[in-house]
């Protein structure tokens, strides 16, 4: 029996026209009654009706509790996941009743499927009540081993719905053990789900600044770029590189990046014809600019380093069918390049003319010709 249907209205509560007779001409009193005041609107029925949710959650979470002390959890478990899934409104009433801890701990638990369900029950339960999910304790170290089971995708994906409330970007960020096993997805076994949720909550973990230096001494660096650079499924490039422009954003990628080739490859995607997608594209010279951003002259001398980088990104720049996002970042990281270029020239003016006013020689026409006669000379 599905707990979240209701009965259809019986006969008694439908109202019904009785057409008036033919030929007839009858008077008809107004039925029209005064409206009672809102407090006082509500009748027994509609109450009732309100307490059908908080009722029915309690309900499946008392069997959960009942059948999780009799080590037998998993139909419960599969009722709640339904519930949750079927009816958004039944969620925040869950986490009130308690829900939440009871499903963590299924996660880790004997049986695989009942961990599957517990994690996907905790995801739609997320969408709702993402403070009651966030404040639960033990539920981060629960998602945390979740993520090295069959139940990774939905455990990452319910990180992702965490990480949407800018609040929890910090506390996350400092699992350093959450974040390994979000990076370890990523080199898993080919998951087209597991890679792209692993992703999407990468992504929502370095868009707060302090977590991206976590990310590049967890080796999420070469993960990513080995995902640009071997995965031909739907959307990962896309996704891996847009977690790349994210992390490109610290001064202690730089050195990640020259271990895998990072530059080249982004200047590779920016060249026309080089990414897959327009988005990629978009990403790689997001990625190329907030690196410059962030490292400063030791990232430009990097991107400057590779052949034909400035004609690269120039091309993006005036592409007039490329995307203005792309188009704006790949005109500020010409700027910056342009800008370096022409500031290394001055050093390098300032160095030359330093030169000839320290070396009479130099300095000193008269005594340039004078050692070239004595050359003759000799």
């Amino acid at each position: 029996m599905n707990m979240n249907s209701y009965p259809p209205p019986s006969d008694r509560d439908r109202q019904t026209k009785q057409p008036a007779a033919k030929g007839k001409r009858t008077h008809q009193v107004s039925q029209t009654t005064p409206k009672p005041h809102p407090r006082l609107a509500r009748s027994p029925r509609a109450a009732t009706a309100m307490e059908v949710k908080p009722h029915t959650a309690r309900a499946l979470v008392g069997r959960l509790r009942a059948a999780a002390a009799a080590c037998d959890a998993a139909a419960a478990v599969a009722a709640i996941r339904l519930a949750s899934k079927d009816d958004p409104e039944i969620r925040a009433p869950l986490a009130d009743a308690g829900a939440v801890p009871l499903l963590a701990a299924q996660l880790a638990g004997p049986s695989a499927a009942a961990g599957v369900d517990a994690a996907a029950a905790l995801l739609n339960i997320s969408i709702s009540a993402r403070e009651q999910l966030a404040s639960a304790p033990g539920l981060l170290d629960a998602l945390t081993a979740a993520l090295r089971t069959d139940a990774a995708h939905h455990a990452a994906a319910t990180v992702h719905s965490l990480l949407c409330a800018e609040a929890h970007r910090a506390t996350i960020g400092a699992r350093r053990p959450l974040l390994a096993a979000l990076v370890a997805l990523l080199r898993a076994r080919p998951s087209t789900r597991a890679t792209k949720d692993a992703l999407k909550a990468l992504f929502g973990v370095a868009l707060y600044p302090p977590n991206r230096a976590t990310l590049v001494s967890l080796g999420a660096v070469q993960a990513l770029f080995a995902l640009v650079m071997t995965d031909g499924r739907h959307g990962i490039v896309e996704d891996a590189t847009a977690v790349v422009a994210q992390v490109a954003g610290c001064a202690e990628c730089l050195e990640a990046f020259r271990w895998v080739s990072g530059v080249r490859i982004l200047l590779d995607l920016v060249e026309p014809g080089g990414a897959e997608t327009e988005r990629a594209r978009e990403n790689a010279a997001a990625a190329l600019l907030n690196l410059v951003v962030a490292g400063g002259e030791p990232a430009v001398a990097e991107v400057l380093a590779v052949g034909g980088a400035e004609e690269t990104v120039r091309e993006l720049a005036e592409d007039s069918a490329a995307s203005p996002r792309g188009k704006a970042k790949a005109e500020a990281l010409l700027r910056a390049l342009e800008g370096a270029a022409r500031k290394r020239e001055h050093r390098l003016a300032d160095f030359l003319n330093g030169l000839v006013q320290s070396d009479p020689y130099i300095s000193s026409p008269a005594s340039a010709s004078a050692v070239d006669a004595r050359l003759v000379e000799g």
